[in-house]
């Protein structure tokens, strides 16, 4: 008997993550079973489609993959979870069985990175000034604060998947990188093309600040009164990981000094208030958490999938493999 794929998400994320194109790559590799329910992913949902299954997709909107499920398919050996964090998803039992994991991140991760660069490119050239400006019928007020991603320093705190991507492409521009992530060796950090640093000195030397470290109580409001006195006068913060780890109200009153300029693509919580002072503050963007996959980028979490299957069965690594002791420092 031929290898079972079971895909369990519900039919709409299936359709967001998977085009025609990948099911017949999926199909070639495998009989596939598609989960078809449209509702809540209960039990007795979930056991007929990952009944027998050699390898189990998931996603958004999964349910975590207990015992019971896990007896309906005893000789699974691997989730591919086609989204980020696998959190939600795999429990203890999945590691006792020595099932395999791979997390998404990996294609999401780009998709964050180069939304980050793009802000980046945008603050720095004060484009969202100079567009207010135009449209109100000035012309070129607002010129003398353009800079190139040229010959400045930006620092990326954080070099998971996203934050990882980001310093590559950064590395496309003649600019002094610096990173601060606790598990990061300076070894590696030279590999990726940037200089270790602590928080303390990348915050105060950098011109560009670029946030992609994970949610997790050790970094909760890491970016504090304390820290953010330390970035420089018209250095700009970009924030695409979460809105937790910045402390907002902080960040709200050196705004209101004028002295910082802020992207986030993230709130705590989201959305903010109508009334919060974040959506009204001149040198503060805010988008509604856009720089993960959100439209036709998803299907590249769907390649993703793929991939990682092929790998699987050819006993090779993940990409996106996620050991149990690796969770306490992910998202």
């Amino acid at each position: 008997m031929g290898v079972q794929i079971a895909v369990l998400p519900k039919p709409s994320t299936q359709k967001r993550i998977f085009g025609p194109a990948h099911w017949e790559q999926l199909e070639a590799i495998g009989t596939v079973v598609r989960n078809t329910v449209e509702g809540p992913l209960q039990p007795e949902v979930v056991i007929p489609v990952i009944r027998g299954a050699d390898v189990v997709v998931t996603s958004w909107g999964c349910a975590a993959l207990t015992a019971e499920l896990l007896e309906a398919a005893p000789n699974l050996r691997g989730v591919i979870h086609a989204a980020g964090t696998v959190k939600g998803i795999v429990t203890p039992d999945v590691w006792e069985r020595g099932i395999r994991v791979s997390s998404g991140n990996g294609p999401l991760g780009i998709g964050v990175a180069e939304t980050a660069l793009g802000m980046t490119i945008a603050s720095l050239k004060n484009m969202w000034r100079l567009t207010q400006t135009t449209r109100d019928g000035e012309w070129g007020a607002g010129r003398n604060a353009v800079r190139e991603l040229y010959g400045i320093t930006v620092g990326v705190v954080g070099a998971g998947k996203a934050g990882s991507h980001y310093i590559r492409l950064l590395r496309q521009f003649q600019v002094d990188l610096l990173v601060f992530d606790p598990v990061l060796t300076a070894e590696e950090a030279a590999a990726l093309g940037a200089r270790k640093a602590s928080l303390e000195e990348l915050l105060a030397a950098s011109d560009v600040v670029s946030i992609h470290a994970p949610s997790l109580p050790a970094t909760h409001k890491m970016f504090n009164r304390e820290r953010l006195a330390l970035m420089k006068d018209d250095a700009i913060l970009i924030n695409t990981a979460r809105g937790a780890l910045i402390d907002e109200a902080a960040l709200v009153d050196e705004l209101k000094r004028g002295r910082l300029f802020a992207c986030l693509d993230v709130t705590d919580p989201e959305p903010p208030a109508p009334d919060h002072p974040l959506r009204s503050l001149p040198n503060c963007v805010l988008t509604p958490h856009i720089a993960g996959a959100v439209s036709n980028g998803i299907k590249r979490i769907g390649q993703f999938t793929i991939d990682e299957i092929k790998r699987l069965l050819a006993d090779q690594p993940f990409e996106g493999e996620v050991k149990r002791e690796q969770l306490s420092v992910l998202a």
